[in-house]
């Protein structure tokens, strides 16, 4: 059964990779396949499955649809660019705008709402809007490891380890992983500063986007509120945040239908979930389950301890720069799904407790996050940022995009994986 499971599993990461549309599917059928050959018990189906995370996931995009909608983004950055001095600044203050966004919105709706700004100011001083559309995409994935509801990996880990929405900014009184990353971010800005040095073009932006509905914004901020809140909590169900961010988002579909007296609301909040997302990720779940219950994620994590000599430092520097350069290649959420139980059983069987194992932990978001910036198919926001500029009549080079991607990547990855070393081994 467990050579079964292996080569079920490794078949299942090829096809992830050769048939990227059906990713969802493939990852279903054989979650479902793993239960119907035995390799998961059919018992075990309701915990296999992280509910919470699904519903963390679901509530935040839907609340999140109805936040773009109402331009209150958009309106925040017109006020931001028409602060800046030049070119220089307006491209530096909309990525960390975009990064500090995409700690708490997905990072591909950051990049759609950010973007259009940057070629607005583009076309009016007739300069090419490439090099500031990589820039805003690779701070908006930067970020998504920043916050609980940042990415789907930063929420995968929360599950996991046992993470709150605080625990992200400060874990057993220790600086959390959010102040990490806007560190890593600073460092990482600083080479920004180098390739937009000579861009110093004024600019004017008077722009104001008008914003007629607030409720989406109070709607947000209640729901980080309620996280915040229940983080103090303790012996709450285990899905508790999840019915936060799908209550709130219900709240909001309602208000809409009011608002507008039709269902039109409703039916945008919905098109905005990634229903594929979240099939892929039951479909994750199954099959890691079903790779639990026969051995096979022991055996891997003995793999990586033997690896690692049994030393902490080398297993977390292995776990980091295979993390990066694993997911500049591919999707980094069935691999985080994949590693996140593998370092449960590595931290058991080196006797490390809650608290030490959480460098592992944190080493293993900040590198499949981070890893993604490398290569313009690394995450999904740096597509949609090529997919824009293409629109535009910019064809991107992989050369291009990493000449400034690369070098950021690996100054934000080193900073965090410094960082996350000093403050938690």
């Amino acid at each position: 059964m467990k050579i079964a499971a292996i080569v079920l599993f490794v078949l299942t990461y090829v096809l992830l990779l050769a048939l990227p549309k059906a990713r969802a599917y493939i990852a279903a059928f054989v979650g479902f396949l793993f239960m119907c050959i035995g390799i998961l018990p059919w018992e075990n189906f309701p915990v296999a499955i992280d509910w919470n995370v699904l519903m963390i996931i679901a509530g935040t995009m839907g609340i999140v649809a109805l936040f773009i909608e109402s331009r209150m983004p958009a309106l925040l950055a017109d006020l931001l660019i028409s602060k800046m001095p030049n070119v220089k600044w307006a491209v530096i203050a909309l990525s960390l705008f975009a990064g500090l966004i995409s700690a708490f919105v997905d990072n591909v709706a950051t990049v759609l709402m950010v973007a259009p700004i940057a070629i607005s100011i583009s076309r009016k001083l007739d300069i090419s809007p490439v090099p500031a559309i990589i820039a805003i995409a690779v701070s908006s994935n930067l970020e998504g490891a920043a916050t609980l509801v940042g990415d789907t990996t930063s929420i995968m880990l929360g599950g996991e380890a046992g993470m709150t929405f605080i625990d992200f900014f400060v874990l057993d009184g220790k600086l959390g992983i959010f102040w990490i990353v806007q560190i890593a971010a600073l460092a990482a800005t600083a080479y920004l500063l180098l390739i937009f040095r000579k861009d110093k073009q004024k600019i004017e932006h008077n722009e104001r986007t008008e914003v007629k509905d607030f409720f989406p914004s109070f709607l947000l901020i209640a729901m980080l509120a309620l996280l915040i809140g229940v983080s103090f909590i303790e012996d709450k169900p285990d899905v508790t945040a999840g019915i936060i961010c799908m209550g709130l988002m219900v709240v909001g579909m309602i208000y809409t239908v009011i608002r507008r007296k039709d269902f039109s609301g409703v039916k945008n909040t919905v098109k905005e979930i990634d229903f594929k997302t979240l099939l892929l990720l039951t479909g994750i779940f199954l099959i890691i389950g079903g790779l639990d219950s026969v051995g096979v994620i022991s055996d891997i994590a003995n793999l990586l301890v033997k690896a690692s000599g049994g030393n902490l430092f080398a297993l977390y520097s292995l776990l980091v720069w295979a993390s990066v350069l694993v997911s500049a290649f591919i999707d980094n959420i069935p691999y985080v799904a994949t590693m996140l139980p593998v370092i449960g059983t590595m931290a058991a069987s080196m006797g490390l407790s809650a608290e030490a194992s959480m460098v592992l932990y944190l080493g293993l978001l900040s590198g499949a996050t981070l890893g993604g910036n490398l290569t313009p198919i690394g995450a999904s926001a740096n597509i949609t940022a090529v997919g824009i500029l293409r629109k535009e009549g910019h064809e991107v080079s992989t050369a291009q995009f990493m000449k400034i991607s690369v070098p950021y990547t690996l100054i934000a990855v080193a900073v965090g994986y410094g960082l996350v070393w000093a403050v938690y081994a």
